[in-house]
């Protein structure tokens, strides 16, 4: 069953609703704790994507990256709860969300999580835009 988080991320217009552009946030503090051992685990967690109607506010991001701090996530979970989180939340064209974590057993891993709207809701936003 998976893990529904309870977290918020504020939201703003986007100032150019008819472009497509790309938005990049990267927070290279992101800590949790090992859901196994109980150990820190570190890493940096980057956000891309093409917003449609809003944007994230990014204190709200960065307080909701920060609440993760003492709980235990696989980096597969959370990389996709964060995904499956700011799509709620943002309702983008297309969002990634790419998880570097640093060296747990001599092993670097890296998780990548995408999201991209349906083509019809695409075409149906630019129409109602036109």
């Amino acid at each position: 069953m998976p893990i529904r988080s309870r977290r918020t991320l504020d939201t703003f217009p986007n100032p150019s609703p008819d472009r497509d552009y790309v938005i990049r946030h990267e927070c290279p503090e992101y800590t949790a704790l090992c859901p196994v051992t109980g150990q820190p685990d570190f890493g940096t967690i980057v956000v891309v994507y093409t917003p449609d109607r809003t944007c994230v506010e990014l204190k709200s991001l960065k307080l909701y990256l920060w609440s993760f701090h003492d709980e235990g996530h696989y980096f597969e979970q959370v990389t996709n709860l964060i995904l499956d989180d700011l799509v709620r939340a943002l309702r983008p064209r297309k969002l990634t969300v790419i998880g570097k974590f640093n060296v747990r057993g001599g092993i670097w891993s890296t998780v990548v999580a995408r999201y991209e709207a349906p083509a019809a809701r695409r075409r149906s936003v630019r129409r109602a835009r036109a």
